[in-house]
Formats: C-alpha cells, structure tokens, sequence
C-alpha cells in the first residue's frame, strides 16, 4: 500500500515537471523577459538602489518586504535540494538552475509589480494582496483564486512543512547516535513541539531570537563555503568543466528526462526560489512603495539572493572538493562529507546547527502565506480562533509526520503542491502581462523624466475599481 502509494505520487510529480510545468516555465520566463526587454538584468543596478528606499513611518518598506519573502526562500533547500539536485541529476543541475534564475527572475518581477498593482489597504492602512487578488479582480475568476489558495495552504501548510522536517531530521544521520527507527521519531516530535508552542501563543522570546540568528548564519554559511572552496582552488578549472560537460550531455539528458540534471536543476532551483510559484507576492503587496514596478524590481533580488549566492555557494563548496555524489549520499550527508574534508568533525555539526535554524524559521515563515489565504478563503475576514488554533495542531501533527516519511514521498508531495500553484499563477501573469508592461513603462517614463515615479491606476488605463489602491 505504502509503496503504492510512493509510486503514485513520484508518477504525478514526473509528469507535472515534464513536460507541462517545465514547459509553462520556460515559455513565461522567456516571454516575460522578452517583454520587459530583460528587465532583471537591464534595471539590476536600480534593483539595488531602490532596496533602501525609506517608507513613510510605521509602514512596510521595500526592503522589509524584500526580507519576508528572502525569509520563505532561504531555508532548507538552499542546502538539501541543491545537494538532491546534485547527488540525483548530476553536476550539470547547477547549470540549469541558474539558467532558470535568470529566466525566472523576470517572472518574479512580473507577479510582484501585479501583486503591487491590485493590492488593497485594511482598516489600519495597512497593504495586503497577492495572486488570489490580482486573479479575483482582474481576470474576475473567484473560484480560480480560491483553487489557487487550496494549492498554497496544501503548499505551506503541507507540502514544504513535510519536507522541512524531514531534511533536518536527515543532517543527525552522520552521527554514530543516529537510529533510523527511533531519531527521526524524536527529533519530528522535538521540533513538533517547539513550533506548536510558537504558534499557539508562546516562545515569542525563541522566535525573535532565531529571527536574529539566521541572518548572521546565512552570511557565516556563506563564507564557510568560501573557505572549503578557496582550499581546493586549484580544483575549480575541473569542477566547472564537469558542470558543463553534465549539463550539456544531452544523450544523457533525453534519455531519461525525468531524472535529468536538467529537470532536477529545475525542479530544485523552482523549490529554493519559488520564482513565479505565486508566494512571494504575497509579501510584496505589503510595501508602501510609490510605484507597483519598485517592488517588482526589488523581488528580482530576491531571487538572485537565494540561487545565485546561497544555492550556488552549497553547489561550488561541494564539488570543489571531489568527495563523491551518489545516491546514497542524497541530502544532508552530502554537504556534510564536503565540508568535513576542510574543518572535520566541526563541520557536519556546524551545518546541523544550520539546518535547526533554517528549519525553524521556515516552518513558522511558511504559516504568513497560510494565514492570507484562509483569509482570503473565509470571504475576506479572519478565522474564528478556534478554526485557526485546530489549524495550528493540524500543522504541527504533518511536522512530526515530515520527520518520519520516506524521503521520496516528501519531496513528491512538496513537487506537486508547488507544482499546482505555479501552473495557476504563471499563466494568470501571462494573460495580466499587459498591464505590468504598462507599468514599466509608465515607470521608466517618469524617471526619463528626472522624476520619483508616483503611479496612478488611470494613468496606464485602469478604471475606477479595478486598481482602488492606486486611484487619485
């Protein structure tokens, strides 16, 4: 039964990626880029500057919600899903996930700058929005946006939450301690109760604590994997040549596409950034910004953070140092050999204490995007107390469950889950694609124009309604 049901879900989570997911991200990333004349390379340097652009007193600003959604992105995957994509597609997965960066960046751009465009303001003047909003209210499909919203609560509240827990149960496997019967039990039922604990009402202390931490961990993970590459320097001319000979084999590639370091690539680097999966807009129409494109451009830092320096920093540290990547080694333990070849038994601890901190923060991170779509589904109010503590519970039962299933079935349910959004999202922001064109351009107009553009719904043609946020 179990492993019937293994196969199902593998089986769903192939055909999804390939070919129709990898096929709508491809064809978005390329058209948004082409309409946008490569706004995510050609504006980076205006990305950059508008990151510490101030907003007014007691308001989100640009960069605060840059952090939220870099917040949801940075966690776990940065360092197993690269490892996975790596141990089970190849080297040249790291290719194709930066390949799809790039592309995929103009997309973030373009869901943001919506997000942005038809958010609304709540009773203390406060921003709210995201791709419920935008496909309720531009493309007038309810039932569509509500679709959207089970796939994203299926997301964060399931999917991710599954496979969170089980990638930090699976770094304490290099310890001789380690029983694969008895430490998975216990660690999901730690880690269960810690966030519980968070979530219900406690551990406020723990919670700003981590949120402190991680940042400083982030930049410290970082410059570990620069010591580990700086040491097999002389090694880097071979890393990158075997990069590129993997991804560019195609016999390789399209003799099993579906275990291809193409699709692997892919599949990791959409799970690490989530670019054009519809979640971090939700972050972005928080910002008080004076223009929907400032936020659009900032969110394509966003992405860049978390696969061009994280995710590539995981990559280069490991294959640097030549220790072989199997199958058997998929995960955690892979990164862990790597790095104890420079700081020995210091560094699989030091990656553990890393994975606690981005584990945590990810799990409670992954409940914001929850909490706005049971809103959005409980016709635009706030949950009962009890609907939402019962929630809480029902979250924290699938942590525990996360740290006991099979490593197969949790990244299959997260694939699929995500997998769903994306193919509600990325075409609504093909078919609105129009008017966050007109926005740019409305944008780069007014700076043309030495201006700080101030951005009005009439001004790229929207009536009265449809933008009320932006209205004079």
């Amino acid at each position: 039964m179990k492993e019937a049901i293994l196969n199902s879900l593998n089986t769903v989570d192939s055909v999804m990626y390939y070919p129709i997911l990898i096929i709508v991200m491809v064809i978005a990333g390329i058209y948004f880029t082409f309409l946008t004349k490569g706004v995510q390379i050609r504006l980076f340097k205006e990305s950059c500057r508008l990151v510490m652009e101030p907003s007014g007193e007691g308001k989100v600003s640009s960069f605060q919600a840059l952090m939220v959604s870099t917040a949801s992105r940075v966690g776990t995957g940065n360092i197993i899903g690269v490892s996975t994509a790596i141990c089970l597609g190849g080297p040249g997965a790291c290719f194709w996930m930066w390949l799809m960066c790039v592309i995929g960046a103009s997309s973030a751009f373009m869901e943001s700058t919506l997000a942005q465009i038809y958010k609304r303001r709540d009773k203390d003047g406060q921003c709210y929005g995201g791709p419920a909003y935008y496909i309720e209210k531009a493309l007038h499909a309810p039932w569509l946006a509500a679709i959207f919203c089970v796939f994203l609560i299926a997301t964060y509240a399931v999917g991710f939450n599954l496979l969170c827990s089980y990638n930090l149960q699976s770094t304490f496997a290099v310890y001789s301690f380690y029983n694969d019967k008895t430490t998975p039990v216990i660690v999901g039922a730690v880690l269960a109760i810690l966030t519980g604990y968070c979530l219900l009402g406690g551990g406020k202390r723990i919670v700003k604590l981590t949120s402190l931490i991680v940042p400083f961990m982030g930049v410290a993970y970082v410059a570990i994997s620069l010591i580990v590459i700086a040491v097999n320097i002389t090694r880097i001319p071979a890393m990158f040549g075997e990069i590129f000979r993997d991804a560019f084999n195609f016999r390789a590639i399209f003799g099993g596409v579906s275990g291809s370091c193409m699709i692997y690539g892919i599949k990791r680097g959409l799970y690490s950034n989530e670019a054009g999966v519809g979640s971090a807009p939700n972050a972005s129409a928080s910002a008080h910004v004076t223009h929907p494109v400032k936020q659009g451009l900032v969110q394509t830092l966003s992405v860049y953070i978390d696969t061009l320096l994280l995710c590539t920093a995981t990559a280069l540290m490991c294959l640097s140092t030549g220790v072989p990547h199997t199958a058997e080694v998929s995960g955690a333990p892979y990164v862990q050999n790597a790095i104890s070849t420079v700081f020995g038994k210091i560094g699989p601890t030091f990656i553990t204490f890393a994975m606690i901190l981005f584990a945590f923060t990810t799990l409670l991170g992954n409940l914001y995007y929850v909490d706005n779509a049971l809103i959005f589904l409980n016709n635009k109010k706030e949950p009962s107390l009890l609907f939402r503590n019962c929630f809480k519970v029902l979250c924290v039962v699938v942590i525990f469950l996360g740290a006991v299933v099979p490593m197969d079935a949790a990244w299959a349910m997260a694939d699929i889950t995500m997998g769903g959004m994306t193919l509600i999202n990325l075409p609504a922001c093909m078919l609105l694609g129009k008017v966050a064109i007109d926005a740019l351009r409305d944008y780069e107009g007014k700076k043309k124009k030495g201006l700080n553009p101030e951005f009005h719904s009439s001004d790229i043609g929207l009536s009265d309604g449809e933008a009320e946020f932006w209205e004079k």
